[in-house]
């Protein structure tokens, strides 16, 4: 069973022992979940606002910041403009917890796209490949990172909702699973996608197999029901981090996550 391991950290800048440091890596790496309970995310007073699902754009789950793009929002240049300012906020924190915590991936961590989620986790009408309460790896069918892992800070900011994940089994036995049933990769598709601009950069056989991984978890309704599993509910103020790419998730429930 996937190992969910709390911390007591209350700030985004924690002095961290040497052994934490390392008993931190070892959770994550062994494809754990790290919660901290107590370290929320605090909106300004001005923040709260878009404590609000009106500020979607209703096109995409996520309010997302790539770089200097803001992504699934709308509202006045005003408004959007401290929308950015929040979840830039939030990024600086993150990229500060994991040079705490981690300090040896600190050199070569890459900022990747930040995203505020106003919308309820279920409830939208999606295909099954984009239904994120099954269980599922994070794999982008757009983004191939070949071979980057993906480490994930997740941070519930609602008020008074939790945060309801299913945490499945160990990548390992998910992996044994359906590693057989992913499909052959054809001769040249990889560098046909990126050549009609539906991927950003040319797919490696390792995004191959983690997005066959994916999409074969996803469509297996009998394994979403039978495999093992547990609920994990992060209250609202608590963060938590894991190798999204590794471990098992599926959102049940809950709103205003970053």
């Amino acid at each position: 069973m996937t190992q969910i391991v709390s911390l007591d950290f209350a700030s985004w800048q924690p002095a961290v022992s040497p052994d934490a440091q390392q008993s931190a890596v070892r959770a994550v790496e062994g494809g754990g979940v790290l919660v901290l309970p107590h370290l929320a995310f605090t909106l300004d007073d001005h923040e709260r606002r878009f404590l609000d699902a009106r500020w979607s754009d209703g096109r995409a789950k996520n309010i997302s910041l790539e770089g200097a793009a803001l992504k699934g929002a709308r509202g006045a240049a005003d408004d959007l403009a401290q929308l950015t300012r929040m979840i830039v906020r939030f990024a600086t924190c993150a990229a500060d917890l994991v040079t705490a915590l981690f300090p040896r991936y600190a050199p070569y961590a890459k900022r990747a796209r930040t995203s505020y989620r106003p919308q309820p986790a279920v409830g939208r009408a999606v295909s099954w490949r984009k239904d994120d309460s099954r269980l599922h790896i994070d794999a982008f069918p757009s983004r191939p990172n070949r071979g980057e892992r993906i480490l994930r800070i997740f941070c519930n900011v609602n008020p008074s909702e939790d945060r309801v994940w299913r945490v499945g089994e160990e990548f390992i036995a998910m992996a044994r699973t359906f590693l057989p049933r992913v499909r052959r990769k054809i001769p040249g598709e990889a560098a046909m996608l990126a050549a009609m601009r539906l991927t950003k950069g040319v797919r490696s056989h390792y995004d191959h197999l983690m997005l066959g991984l994916h999409d074969c978890a996803k469509a297996d309704t009998d394994y979403q029901r039978r495999c093992r599993q547990q609920i994990v509910r992060f209250a609202p103020g608590t963060t938590w981090i894991c190798f999204s790419d590794q471990v098992m998730h599926a959102a049940i429930s809950g709103q205003f996550m970053l």
